[in-house]
Order: C-alpha cells, then structure tokens, then sequence
C-alpha cells in the first residue's frame, strides 16, 4: 500500500526520539518553509506506532535504540498494522548492529543523526517517494562487520535481483518479476551490499560489472526498455 504527499503538498513527517534535543533539533532541520510539515513527535516507539495510525505521516523519522519499544519492534508493528508511511532509520554509529534488522523489517533506509540538514531533508525526499537511502558512510562500516572473511558468492537470487536492478528495475517492479515481496527485495539487495562490501545499488551494479557477475547486454537487445 503506496502512500506518499501528492505533489505539491508538504511531507509529513513524525520524528520519533527519545532525547528532546535531537527531537528539536530535527524539527529546526525542517524549518518553516512549504516542502516539509512536522505532524508530531514521539519519544519512544509505542508512541510512534499510536501516532503514524492517528496522524498518517508520510515519513517517519526512527530512531532505534529507545524505551517502552525499540525503533526495530516499531517499525515491525507498523507493517503489520498496515501503515503507510516510509520508515527512515536515524542511528549513530554506536547502534549499526541495529541497522539490518530494522532494513529487514522494513525500513525505507537509514540515515546518520550527525548528518548535514541538506542531507536530512534529501534523504526524506527520496524516502517520501519510495527510494532506499543508505549513508554510504555508516554502510560502509556496517556491511564491512555483517561480511564474512573472504569473498561469499551471490545466490542464484540475488544474481537475478541484481541484474533486475541494473537494468533499472526499482525494488517494486523486481519483486513483482521474481514473485517475493518487496521486504525480501531489499533483505536481498542488503546481502549483496555485504558481499560486494558496497554501500548502494549504483556501487553494487559496479562491482559486479568489475568482478564479471553481470555481462552488459548488446545495445540491439529487443528486450532492454
């Protein structure tokens, strides 16, 4: 269920925090002009889940490490509940571990709390729209811990993942080729950033064009849109 800020509408956006300052520092990154509308805020994950039903926020801003519930369970209990809004996860590098599981349940990406506003407000652009964002910085460290030691090769899947992405498939029209969810789309697409020790998909096609795992189509290829 697609759920984004018709255009022309400002973003809705609930920042979930449990320390005030981040919480205003966040809403001051917004500032006062029409792109982007703070709808509300909320110290710990139960509370976000009660307010992204009542307010329909199109991004929630999560952070994961919080009482009463964690940002990870959060954004769990919103896909299972139905909400719509895209979930972009707020860490410091401190709890990455955290990272892959919250993608894996569901996150729309992940961003570092130290980051540029410009960032910030770039990031909720492209998750308001449905794209991944992954700060190439904490991907990098977080996928050099989650690789194991020495080359993993990838699964028959993740092969045809990938080689739907580079001929520019987004996770949507992937999952609908392959027949999987789009949860399982980006639990793919993170393995592969592992094993590719990339942090994005433009980085992850690259790699696998410099390693010979994809081969580039002849440009008469009927079939290529």
């Amino acid at each position: 269920m697609s759920h984004h800020a018709p255009d022309g509408a400002p973003i809705r956006v609930l920042i979930v925090d449990d320390h005030p300052v981040v919480r205003d520092g966040l809403r001051g990154a917004f500032g006062p002009g029409p792109e982007f509308e703070v709808v509300g805020e909320a110290a710990d994950g139960a509370e976000a889940v009660r307010l992204a039903q009542a307010l329909r926020p199109d991004v929630v801003l999560m952070d994961l490490r919080m009482p009463v519930m964690d940002g990870v369970t959060a954004i769990e209990e919103l896909a299972k509940r139905g909400v719509a809004a895209r979930v972009l996860v707020l860490t410091t590098y401190d709890t990455d571990s955290y990272v892959l599981p919250a993608v894996e349940a569901g996150a729309t990406g992940y961003l570092l709390k130290d980051a540029p506003s410009g960032e910030l407000l770039r990031a909720v652009r492209a998750a308001a729209h449905g794209e991944s964002v992954l700060a190439p910085t904490v991907a990098a460290r977080l996928l050099s811990r989650v690789r194991s030691p020495g080359q993993e090769p990838l699964s028959q899947r993740e092969l045809e993942v990938l080689e739907l992405v580079a001929a520019g498939s987004t996770n949507r029209e992937a999952a609908a080729r392959l027949f999987i969810s789009e949860a399982t789309v980006k639990s793919h697409l993170i393995h592969i950033y592992g094993k590719l020790g990339v942090g994005d998909r433009a980085a992850a096609v690259a790699e696998a064009f410099n390693r010979g795992l994809l081969t580039p189509e002849p440009r008469d290829n009927p079939d290529r849109r």
